[in-house]
């Protein structure tokens, strides 16, 4: 069955779509996801309010190792710059941080972020277990070649990046659908990220 037929089938749960993608290579998955829709992504979301929590281990394994680059691919349904990069990296102290790379970094900059557990705050613990917060920022040793930390009230980050937080639902071992909000308002998007094989 293709994504297309699991998604418009209301019976569809979060094992059927978990089995659909762990099944795949890493280029299954990115083709599978680089065709969805805005639609396609609210129903993923919908259905991954029932997945296990995403965990820490989700965005960066624990065979990596500290301050080590991993990769997740982003496919958005904004009106352009569809495909992005969320880059992870865990800190030394266990922080789980990354920046957001594409076509529009040299422009917009690099929206460096802050991955931490929504637990204890009931209201982001039903839009997923994790939170991509872009009010915070690291502040220590970032893998090499990373661009220069910027906070996201400087420069043009201020239109993209600035007092938002996207939620994180797990999808599959390798896919999270996230949605985002500025502030505590609903920007009515969601994207897909899917982590790389690592070692």
């Amino acid at each position: 069955m293709s994504l297309d037929a699991l998604l418009a089938d209301r019976s569809t749960s979060i094992d059927d779509l978990a089995a659909f993608f762990d099944g795949m290579d890493h280029a299954g998955r990115m083709a599978a996801l680089s065709r969805t829709t805005k639609a396609q992504q609210k129903r993923m979301w919908e259905i991954a309010a029932d997945a296990p929590a995403i965990t820490q281990q989700h965005f960066v394994p624990d065979a990596v190792g500290d301050v080590t680059e991993v990769i997740h691919h982003g496919r958005n349904t904004l009106p352009v710059f569809n495909f992005f990069q969320k880059r992870c990296a865990r800190a030394e102290d266990g922080t789980i941080f990354g920046y957001n790379e594409g076509g529009t970094r040299p422009l917009i900059g690099p929206g460096y972020y802050v991955a931490h557990s929504t637990e204890g705050n009931p209201t982001w613990e039903e839009r997923g277990a994790w939170v991509v917060d872009y009010f915070m920022v690291p502040d220590g040793p970032t893998p090499a070649g990373w661009p220069t930390i910027k906070r996201n009230n400087q420069g043009l980050q201020v239109l993209v990046y600035h007092k938002t937080r996207d939620f994180m639902r797990k999808v599959s071992d390798h896919v999270s659908i996230g949605m985002a909000f500025k502030v505590e308002n609903s920007l009515n998007n969601w994207f897909t990220l899917c982590r790389e094989d690592v070692a």
